[in-house]
């Protein structure tokens, strides 16, 4: 019994030695691998990011330059009038800041205009309005483009040339640089201030097309003046080819005259000719 006791107390010996031995093995693995340790961690900031990313993505207009045109069919007699309310409003600033671009107009027997507006967002529905009132509204189209990948592009080129600039500036602070490397260090920051300037101003030109819409509104006669027009313009085409035709006519027979004379005047040479050739000697 004794000697049973021993080697069952030898054997409870042997595996509390395995069992420390185990768990020291575990927590060593665990210290030597402890960058595995955080992996939930990581996943869940990745699922965050992830979801600010959707989050931001719901929100698709933010990086959007919208254009708007409009046809309004207006009697050609009202045409100029109304491009003239059009651009007062536009200068007065009726329905939020406006600035005109473009401006055309044509009048005689089909009279027509259109204005190219920038405006803000706010005032473009008012200011079709203001242009088709007591008028119809011929067609309406708006396009919009995506200045989302433009926009970070060009950010991220603004963050490159600043850490440039700003290493450059360090450089240039060391007191042991020499005169030709100054020089080159001096062209060097000169050359990241213009990009840096482009960069600047590219970047005001996209946040103007995102916080203003375009706006072109263009000025027809209705489809029965223009009609009229055209019948009135076919009519006076057909008097102007006419009297073309009759100028050409003219001018043709003044050129051939001096021909049809001398043809004329060889005929009678030659037959007189002949005529004394055949009376008896």
């Amino acid at each position: 019994m004794r000697k049973v006791s021993a080697v069952l107390l030898g054997a409870l010996v042997m595996l509390g030695v395995a069992a420390c031995s185990d768990s020291g093995r575990t927590s060593a693995e665990s210290m030597s691998y402890g960058a595995a340790a955080p992996a939930p961690a990581a996943k869940m900031a990745a699922r965050e990011s992830a979801a600010d990313a959707a989050d931001r993505g719901h929100d698709l207009s933010a990086m959007l330059a919208y254009e708007h045109h409009a046809g309004i069919q207006l009697p050609g007699e009202r045409i100029p009038d109304r491009l003239q309310e059009v651009q007062a409003a536009c200068a007065e600033s009726r329905f939020g800041a406006c600035v005109v671009l473009n401006v055309n107009q044509q009048g005689g027997e089909r009279p027509s205009a259109s204005a190219t507006l920038r405006i803000v967002p706010a005032g473009v529905e008012p200011m079709i309005a203001l242009a088709g009132e007591d008028a119809r509204l011929g067609s309406r189209s708006t396009h919009a483009e995506d200045l989302a990948v433009a926009v970070r592009d060009n950010a991220q080129v603004q963050d490159r040339l600043q850490r440039e600039m700003e290493r450059l500036q360090q450089f240039q602070q060391r007191p042991d640089l020499a005169v030709g490397d100054m020089i080159s260090l001096s062209e060097r920051i000169a050359s990241v201030e213009a990009q840096l300037e482009s960069a600047a101003q590219r970047e005001a030109q996209y946040r103007r097309r995102i916080d203003t819409q375009l706006l072109t509104l263009n000025f027809q006669p209705p489809n029965t003046q223009a009609s009229r027009s055209e019948v009135g313009q076919a009519l006076r085409d057909v008097v102007s080819l006419f009297a073309t035709g009759t100028a050409w006519t003219i001018r043709s027979a003044a050129l051939l005259a001096p021909v049809l004379l001398a043809l004329a005047v060889l005929v009678a040479v030659i037959r007189t000719v002949r005529r004394r050739r055949r009376k008896p000697s």
